[in-house]
């Protein structure tokens, strides 16, 4: 049975009525799939069983619910972090501080510390400044600690160009081309035990030949650094694999990518590390609005429902697609524009779309959208931020309050002066 099917007409997440969640929470409200998070964590971890030694991370950034982290370290997966609160949200959902990869391309001195004090199993350094900062750190405390340098190996992931991340032009990591003098230099400092290299392409990747190039030339930089007297034990090959969005496409061949991985990788002799996101999360979660409206358009009729670009940013963001249908579908067929109620044109879900005739009050749900949903929401609009809601057989648990919108700005009101040195007093307006 699919984590969310209809049942007596009814969607249905797991064994609870969706309805049953919206009497409970209101809408919007993000729900998830306990039972589909295990099902790709298992997925994922079963493709990869020609691999002798690995460590799975998942890339917290795509859903940093602790709850469901917890789901996920059950299965046996570490934490890939990229900041100072997805550390706290590791470590509250359960991962183990050594089972913490730190990856991320601005991290500050105070997250260092955060991440050095806590014991975290190995840091991914973005350029020869930030190894020597966490070595001058690490033997503040008198302490050692894992990393490795990521390199950009200049391949295109033929994805969206926002979500590319491996390209020259890129901010990510350092040269191909001046990584082995520069991993020479951190291998010489007090304090770092560098073990080897990562690199990460991009997201949303489903044809798999830029991912084999790009492990290709990491193997060839693992060569040179074995060439020049380097003890290389660990190659983080970072995630990227991209899931279906629309009906009838597929997502990645997560299979062929594990022989693939396989196949490339055969005598590198390393633990190989991996940190998928969106592959694990995006199917098993929806977002359940609410239609507000049912507005008279030139074209199409405009469907507005209680949902906004603020609670699902995609959209807006990268053009995105998300499928829309109704909890109770009727049978009938209508094309409409599908609308938010915050006051931007870019607030705009779908247009043109075949979808379910809805009326207002009706409910709806945005698929897919367990991945970068609730983690990118925000309080545009004086709107408040959606509760989750994680669904595991029969059981229905609130796993994020709604933070109330007036809550939020009394937060904001609040003035305090600044005291600053050889200058005046600095008075909040």
């Amino acid at each position: 049975m699919k984590p969310f099917h209809h049942a007596d007409g009814v969607l249905h997440a797991e064994a609870v009525a969706l309805p049953r969640i919206a009497e409970a929470v209101g809408t919007p409200a993000y729900v998830y799939s306990a039972a589909a998070l295990r099902s790709a964590a298992r997925r994922f971890r079963a493709a990869l069983a020609d691999i002798p030694r690995k460590h799975i991370a998942f890339a917290v950034k795509a859903n940093p619910n602790p709850a469901v982290l917890d789901v996920l370290a059950r299965e046996g997966f570490g934490a890939d972090i990229v900041s100072g609160g997805e550390l706290v949200a590791a470590l509250d959902g359960g991962i183990l501080p050594e089972e913490i990869v730190f990856s991320g391309t601005g991290k500050t001195q105070a997250e260092l510390m955060q991440a050095l004090d806590v014991g975290i199993g190995q840091f991914n350094l973005e350029l020869e400044a930030e190894g020597r900062l966490l070595s001058r750190l690490a033997v503040e405390r008198g302490t050692r600690v894992a990393a490795v340098l990521r390199v950009n190996p200049d391949v295109d992931a033929r994805t969206h160009a926002k979500i590319t991340t491996g390209r020259a032009e890129s901010k990510f990591g350092v040269p191909m081309a001046e990584a082995a003098a520069i991993y020479d230099r951190l291998a010489a400092l007090d304090g770092l035990d560098m073990r080897g290299i990562a690199l990460h392409i991009g997201s949303q990747i489903t044809d798999l030949a830029p991912l084999e190039d790009a492990y290709r030339r990491a193997g060839e930089l693992l060569a040179t650094l074995r060439t020049g007297g380097h003890r290389v034990t660990h190659v983080d090959l970072g995630g990227g694999l991209g899931v279906s969005y629309r009906s009838g496409e597929p997502d990645a061949d997560v299979e062929v990518y594990g022989a693939m991985v396989a196949r490339v990788t055969q005598g590198w002799n390393v633990t190989l590390m991996f940190e998928p996101g969106r592959f694990i999360a995006a199917h098993a979660g929806v977002l359940l609005t609410a239609v507000t409206w049912v507005k008279p358009g030139s074209a199409h009729p405009f469907i507005v429902v209680d949902a906004a670009m603020n609670d699902l940013m995609r959209p807006a963001l990268y053009d995105a697609w998300h499928a829309f249908s109704a909890v109770e579908p009727s049978g009938r067929r209508i094309v409409a524009d599908i609308v938010g109620p915050v006051c931007e044109t870019g607030d705009t879900f779908a247009r043109a779309r075949e979808i379910d005739d809805v009326k207002a009050g009706d409910l709806c749900v945005f698929h897919t959208v367990g991945a970068y949903g609730a983690t990118m929401a925000s309080t545009y609009n004086g709107r408040s931020l959606v509760p989750e809601v994680l669904v595991d057989g029969d059981s229905a648990t609130v796993i994020a309050e709604r933070l109330d919108a007036h809550a939020i700005a009394r937060q904001r009101s609040g003035r305090r002066r600044i005291a600053c040195a050889r200058s005046p007093v600095l008075h909040a307006s």
